[in-house]
This record gives C-alpha cells, sequence and structure tokens, in this order.
C-alpha cells in the first residue's frame, strides 16, 4: 500500500511540473476573446432563453433532401415501445425475428414478451455478478475490474449475444403470457434495489472467501443472495412461467391454442442454424485492426454462455454485406451512436446539428478520436431493414426500424444517410452466408480478448 501511495504521489509530483495553473493574464486574454458585439450579443439572448441547443443548431441546409422511400426493404412488421428501458438489444433481437413468427402462426400482428427474457437476464447477470465477486476476492477493491463490476452489478444493456444466452437457456414466449409491468416499463428504481442487495453479497462473499471458508458454504451464501434477487425481481415483474397456453387468431379468423413451454415454443420459431456458428457480429471500429476477431472479455450474461464477439472490418465490405442481406429479405441487428440525429423528421445526418456555427468553434473529431476520447460510442441497437441505392446500386441512405413506438421518428423508422452510416453505425449481426470470402476465413481466427470496461464498450 505504501508503495502504492509513493508511486502515486510521484505522478502527483510529474504532472506538477510540467503544468501551469491559470494566470491573471491567461484570463485576461480568455476573456478579452469573448467580444460582446451585436450579432454575438443576439446569440447570447437566443441561447440563454432556450436550453434545446438542437433546436437552435439543427442546420437548415439539408432540411427535407432525405426521403423515406427505399428501393431493396425487408418485410417488417410493425413497431414496438421499450418504454423507460434500456433493453434495446431486447427488442431489436426479437425484432428480427417476429415476421417470420407471424409468417408461420399466419397471424397479422404478434410480439414476444420482453418482460420474460428481462426477468431470466437480470436474475442471470445477477449470478455472474456474484461469481465474479468470489473469483476477484482476494483482488483489492480499488483493482480495475473490481470497480468495473461492483460500479454497477447488474444493468439493461446489452448485445445480440446476451438474447442468445437467455433464449437458448430459457426460451421465449408471448406477450400476452408475461406482459409488461410498471417496472419492466421504466426500470430504474428496480434496478436500483437490487444493485444495492447484490453489492451487500458482493461484498458479503468475498469476506467469506478471504475467511478461508468452504466451497459449499459459499455457495449456500450465494445461493441464499439469488433467492432475495429472484424475490425482487418476481415482485416487480411477476413470475415467469414454466408452461404456458397461448390463444390467438389467424388471418382466416380461426381461433387457435397452443399449449407449450417456453423452450420449446423458441426451439419453434427460431431460425434454422440460430447461432454463433452462423451468425457473425461484424463491427467497425477505426481504433482497432480490421479483419481481426475480437472478444470482450465476461461480456455475457449467462456463466455458462457465449460472450461478445465480433468481426473488425471496414465499412464498405459491411455495407456490401448488409445489402445482401436485405436483398434476400433478412433483417439485421444494428447497435449505433444516436448521434445527429432529427426526431422530428426521422433522419440521421452527419451535419444534423450545426454546434460549430452556432458557437463559432471548432467540433471536427473523426470517428476513430471519437471512440478513444469517449465522445463516440454505439447506445443504442435497432433493426437495420432497407436501403436505397443509384443506378450503380452504391448506397445513398438507409433504415431502421425502432423500438421507441409509432410516433417517434417517421412512423417509428429511422432513415439514416450513407456518410451517418461510416460515422456512426457500430455493428450488426448478420448471416455468416452474406460475408465475402475473405471476412469469411478472418472470422475463423481466434479472439484477440479485450477488457470488459474497454473504451469501445
Amino acid at each position: 500500500m505504501k508503495k502504492t501511495l509513493f508511486t502515486a504521489a510521484l505522478g502527483a509530483i510529474a504532472l506538477s511540473a510540467g503544468a501551469q495553473q491559470i494566470t491573471e493574464s491567461d484570463l485576461k486574454d480568455i476573456q478579452s476573446s469573448f467580444v460582446m458585439d451585436a450579432s454575438t450579443k443576439a446569440l447570447q439572448n437566443i441561447i440563454t432563453n432556450d436550453a434545446n441547443l438542437r433546436k437552435l443548431s439543427l442546420n437548415r441546409d439539408i432540411q427535407g433532401e432525405t426521403d423515406h422511400y427505399f428501393k431493396y426493404k425487408v418485410d417488417v412488421k410493425g413497431i414496438t415501445d421499450q418504454q423507460q428501458s434500456g433493453r434495446c438489444w431486447m427488442f431489436t433481437s426479437m425484432n428480427v425475428l417476429r415476421p417470420s413468427v407471424m409468417k408461420q402462426f399466419n397471424i397479422k400482428e404478434f410480439d414476444f414478451s420482453h418482460n420474460y427474457n428481462y426477468f431470466w437476464d437480470m436474475f442471470e447477470k445477477s449470478n455472474l455478478f456474484l461469481e465474479n465477486a468470489i473469483a476477484t476476492a482476494d483482488h483489492d477493491m480499488l483493482e480495475r475490474d473490481v470497480e468495473f463490476y461492483f460500479r454497477t452489478p447488474v444493468g439493461d444493456g446489452g448485445v445480440w449475444n446476451l438474447f442468445y444466452n437467455i433464449a437458448e437457456k430459457y426460451g421465449v414466449v408471448p406477450q400476452t403470457v408475461m406482459p409488461e409491468t410498471a417496472h419492466s416499463n421504466n426500470t430504474t428504481q428496480m434496478r436500483s434495489v437490487l444493485n444495492e442487495r447484490l453489492r451487500t453479497g458482493g461484498y458479503e462473499l468475498r469476506n467469506l472467501v478471504n475467511e478461508k471458508k468452504s466451497k459449499k458454504e459459499i455457495a449456500e451464501a450465494k445461493k441464499t443472495i439469488l433467492k432475495d434477487v429472484y424475490r425482487i425481481l418476481s415482485l416487480c415483474l411477476g413470475n415467469p412461467p414454466s408452461q404456458f397456453e397461448w390463444r390467438y387468431e389467424t388471418t382466416a379468423g380461426e381461433i387457435k391454442t397452443l399449449k407449450t413451454t417456453p423452450k420449446e415454443f423458441y426451439n419453434m420459431i427460431k431460425p434454422e442454424n440460430y447461432n454463433p456458428e452462423s451468425y457473425v457480429m461484424i463491427m467497425n471500429d477505426p481504433t482497432r485492426e480490421y479483419y481481426k476477431v475480437y472478444e470482450i472479455a465476461n461480456y455475457r450474461n449467462t456463466y455458462e454462455g457465449v460472450n461478445w464477439i465480433y468481426l473488425n472490418l471496414p465499412n464498405d465490405v459491411i455495407k456490401k454485406a448488409a445489402i445482401s442481406s436485405i436483398k434476400g429479405n433478412e433483417a439485421m441487428y444494428a447497435s449505433v451512436d444516436v448521434a445527429m440525429y432529427n426526431s422530428a423528421d426521422g433522419v440521421c445526418h452527419p451535419e444534423m446539428f450545426d454546434y460549430s456555427s452556432l458557437f463559432g468553434i471548432k467540433l471536427d473529431m473523426d470517428k476513430k478520436a471519437r471512440i478513444l476520447t469517449r465522445e463516440s460510442g454505439s447506445a443504442h441497437a435497432m433493426t437495420l431493414m432497407a436501403v436505397d441505392t443509384d443506378e450503380n446500386d452504391q448506397p445513398l441512405k438507409w433504415q431502421f426500424e425502432n423500438s421507441w413506438g409509432p410516433t417517434a421518428g417517421h412512423n417509428g423508422y429511422m432513415t439514416f444517410t450513407d456518410k451517418w452510416f461510416d460515422e456512426y453505425l457500430f455493428r450488426i449481426v448478420i448471416n455468416k452466408k452474406y460475408l465475402d470470402e475473405k471476412s469469411l476465413k478472418a472470422a475463423k481466427q481466434k479472439p484477440v480478448e479485450l477488457p470488459a470496461w474497454d473504451y469501445m464498450f
């Protein structure tokens, strides 16, 4: 500990030696750079009276230039709404599957119970956190991995592999079998209580390990914590069914009843070869080498499940594969930074908001710099399902099916320009059959492991 403090002190001394305080002369120079001329005074009056900087910086030059017509479009059905929750990855994973379910059962509308899978996602994440607390019990609480685990024991966020893990283990059910609750639609307070119980339990398990208690005692202590987790989830979300009866009406008006289990239903509706061997996540991360496979350490929900693994590719290669998938009528899970998006017309454009002109400042980082500085990162998942191309079949714009309800964007959809794709789209999950030979070969590599707290995630 003394060595650590001494090293930190040396770092502080080194910083002080090269640092410079703001002097009175510096301050006068900085203040004099802000000239209150007539145009600046007008801007100040406008900005101080309106907190909506997006509205004030909306770029007039590009308004109306992007329409919502597409040459190629996957057959999708309806818009879902994740409400006040971070379950976009789960909604998107299910939205990709919904059209085939509707076709299979010959019904006009359908939705999965996101509440059912959310219950098991939070339960399994809780177990994984407790296992991580046990595995790192002999590590200092200030160590980065330990700090990362305890900062947020469980959260709503995730990616496609988390849906795959949960669906494979617990199955899926129709929405009416386990409807949403107030807490599945607004998860903040429930997660707060859950995380407090998990931090308490994780700390308790660390102590048991360091007190050299037996594996059996530690396992029993963990199970006691998980009983409390299950109680919290059941009280807030309801009880997940082990079997169910689902009544539905076909397009012909026939009423039918299906009696089954969640796992049987999942196996009934999932596409052929729906697994990480047939589907791959492809990413555009310019901070790292392309045609390499990367794995995010410990990024999963079930202890035994698959981690987040992706193949890093250039944008032009990703676009070719995505166009092929859309032409093949297969929508894709996609994840983006929801930046430069005008919700009023449902258009994403890299020049949508001109903050530089509004403030008279320089803002010109490229995608790589934005990622490394944490200015940009993937924050929302949606279904990639349409593309418009020019006379040479080169992409002009694309479209997402969103999960923010039908009133968000253009009837629930988001249209984005091809330039926005380059800057703010990060990854898609796609059937490997749409990849070129070079990408397929690269996908077979052993993954390079990245830490769970990596800047990209």
